[in-house]
């Protein structure tokens, strides 16, 4: 009787330990530095929002978040490290819709990875409108002008974005295929070295985030033609939308989110989706991103989780429709 006794016991005891042990394990987290790997260039807008949060971060849970930029291959490169981390929470990804425009624009023999299987959802940061601008020197004060030119020459003309996968590429692609225009694709290194190709006329059109352009717009260095979002920009009231300007159902923003190793305990990315969540709420981040064009974004991990599988699916219907090559 003792005996059978101490084996309910025993048995008891072992069915709970793991339970315990990812308690404890989310309580201690984190004890030593967090890395941030931003798998895109210093001065972006995922760069600058990983300082951001890094620093609020450190600030509720103690421990620095330290910021990483390990760029190459459109974002492959700093996102297989992240995939290929230990699954402990100490290394995160800093991602955008490159990730998931990835999924379908790169090989996954050439990814050695899987977003959705490789790596674990924790919180969407923000989100910003771009904006479509051209050299002033073309013949269209309006986007529906700029459509009609562009239809008269097709293969005529051409638009600049940071490279192959970019946010700023597949809106560029989404706009062709709804507006039934045929523009090339020309990718720049970066923003902005893209950025001054359509500011020195190499290139006609660009379509770029909001706060990056607006100064070069207040220059007159460029015309806007319209934003990307659902409803106007707060910093370019006067643009209309692409939806206002005739291309119903357009829409084409960047956004940012948090992910970390598939694997990494439940609890720990319980209490980082909670932190994030925090942090995009304060009033302080939300007038300063306001002012910047951009918007936050508040889910819970099983949200985001259907959020990234939707985006997967949206840019493989886009990068279906253009040669790849």
């Amino acid at each position: 009787m003792a005996g059978s006794r101490f084996a309910w016991l025993m048995a008891i005891t072992l069915s709970m330990a793991p339970l315990v042990g990812a308690t404890s394990h989310a309580e201690d987290y984190p004890s030593r530095p967090v890395r941030i790997v931003v798998p895109f260039g210093a001065g972006g807008p995922a760069d600058v929002a990983a300082r951001l949060i890094g620093n609020v971060l450190q600030e509720s849970m103690g421990q620095p978040f330290v910021v990483e930029n390990r760029t190459g291959a459109g974002g492959v490169i700093g996102t297989q490290e992240v995939a290929k981390s230990p699954p402990d929470g100490y290394t995160l990804l800093m991602m955008s819709n490159t990730q998931t425009a990835n999924e379908s624009l790169v090989p996954a023999a050439q990814r050695k990875y899987e977003l959705m299987r490789d790596l674990a959802p924790i919180a969407p940061v923000n989100y910003s409108d771009l904006v479509i601008v051209v050299h002033p020197s073309v013949q269209a004060k309006t986007l529906a002008e700029f459509i009609a030119l562009a239809k008269s020459q097709p293969g005529k003309l051409n638009y600049a974005s940071s490279g192959q996968g970019t946010p700023y590429h597949m809106a560029g692609e989404l706009f062709k295929t709804m507006a039934g225009i045929d523009v090339v694709h020309v990718p720049y290194r970066n923003s902005g070295e893209a950025r001054s190709g359509v500011i020195g006329g190499q290139v006609q059109m660009m379509i770029d985030a909001v706060p990056a352009m607006a100064p070069n717009i207040a220059e007159k260095q460029v015309r806007a033609l319209a934003t990307t979002g659902t409803w106007r920009s707060d910093v370019l009231p006067d643009v209309p939308t692409v939806i206002e300007a005739g291309v119903p159902g357009y829409e084409a923003t960047i956004w940012l989110g948090l992910m970390a190793p598939a694997g990494t305990p439940k609890p720990v990315i319980d209490k980082l989706n909670a932190a994030v969540n925090a942090f995009v709420k304060k009033p302080e981040i939300t007038k300063l991103w306001k002012e910047q064009g951009a918007l936050p974004m508040s889910m819970t991990t099983e949200e985001f989780d259907k959020f990234l599988r939707g985006d997967i699916a949206k840019w493989a219907e886009v990068v279906k429709k253009f040669d790849k090559s």
